[in-house]
């Protein structure tokens, strides 16, 4: 707790021993604290020199802690000073930062990631640099095999960051990652700890954007040669971010159904795995059905929202809020 406002722990523990003996000798904290008269004598210097206590004149010398209500608006006022010169700071270097940017070369603007390692790491660090959020086309294949680096469902930063509750996240996933043996699993998982999703088909291109300073990019063919690109603010990060929000529009939303509706959880799943466009084959071994099981409950749905065909099944359920 006082770390925060840059008192170290053993002469926050000094000064709380203080508080409820008014008057306190160095001999006498020793007995009660059982620490080194030293150690004392050290926390109780800063803490003078903090602000928080006083010492009397007299051998031996006596302290006493500041009341604790104005020991910490000062404190707090301190800290809030050295913000505000630290924001100021920061500032003039995003001044200098923005004009150095503006003076790269065309070439500069874009960063050559070459190996699978080298890329996932950079596609960390760009989640890593992201303030409010990040916007990204998950497409298979994959430079790093699910599991890899203690990546257990959702991407390991995006799980961190959802938890935290400090970056948001919009993903578009492609059919064909949804239909990778239990990656839908992994996608709700990602969407109950806030993660926006959307499926969309033929996705061009591997993309995290981070807020809008800065991107990583791979295509399938720069998959079979171990490459990506990161872009830094220019024109092409521009043309990143339109071409993601473009293909946000036109994608199928995806997310949990609620326990509410009269579907049972089977075929809540069945539902949402529709929605994606997944194929019967698909929805079968997600389940845990045959196919002809995943057929026989489409057409009784069908029957019961009076749907002709799957199309109309997906609207109608959509209409009602199950998916």
């Amino acid at each position: 707790m006082w770390e925060t406002v840059g008192i170290p722990a053993s002469e926050a523990q000094i000064y709380e021993a203080l508080i409820p003996h008014g008057m306190s000798t160095v001999d006498g904290l020793h007995r009660r604290l059982d620490l080194a008269p030293a150690r004392i004598t050290k926390a109780l210097t800063g803490l003078i020199g903090r602000g928080l206590v006083r010492k009397t004149p007299g051998r031996p010398a006596r302290y006493t802690a500041i009341a604790p209500s104005l020991a910490g608006s000062v404190l707090i006022a301190k800290r809030e000073y050295e913000l505000g010169k630290l924001q100021q700071y920061l500032n003039t270097l995003e001044e200098s930062f923005q004009a150095g940017l503006s003076s790269l070369q065309p070439g500069d603007h874009v960063e050559v990631v070459e190996g699978p390692t080298k890329i996932y790491q950079a596609f960390v660090r760009i989640q890593r640099g992201a303030r409010y959020e990040v916007r990204a086309f998950d497409k298979p294949p994959y430079f790093v095999a699910p599991g890899a680096h203690g990546d257990e469902g959702p991407n390991l930063e995006e799980r961190r960051n959802l938890e935290e509750g400090t970056v948001g996240y919009r993903v578009i996933y492609d059919q064909e990652s949804v239909s990778l043996p239990g990656r839908l699993s992994n996608i709700w998982d990602g969407i109950r700890r806030g993660e926006r999703a959307r499926v969309a088909a033929g996705l061009p291109v591997k993309l995290v954007l981070c807020d809008n300073t800065a991107a990583i990019v791979s295509s399938p063919a720069d998959f079979e040669r171990g490459l990506a690109y990161v872009i830094h603010s220019s024109s092409l990060l521009d043309l990143a971010a339109g071409l993601f929000e473009a293909t946000w529009e036109r994608a199928m939303p995806v997310k949990r159904t609620d326990a509410r509706d009269p579907l049972d959880a089977p075929d809540r799943q069945l539902l949402g795995l529709l929605a994606t466009g997944a194929t019967d084959e698909v929805i079968a071994r997600t389940v845990g059905w045959s196919i002809r099981t995943v057929q026989r409950h489409m057409h009784e749905m069908m029957r019961a929202v009076g749907a002709q065909t799957r199309f109309q099944l997906g609207m109608e359920a959509v209409r009602r809020g199950w998916v």
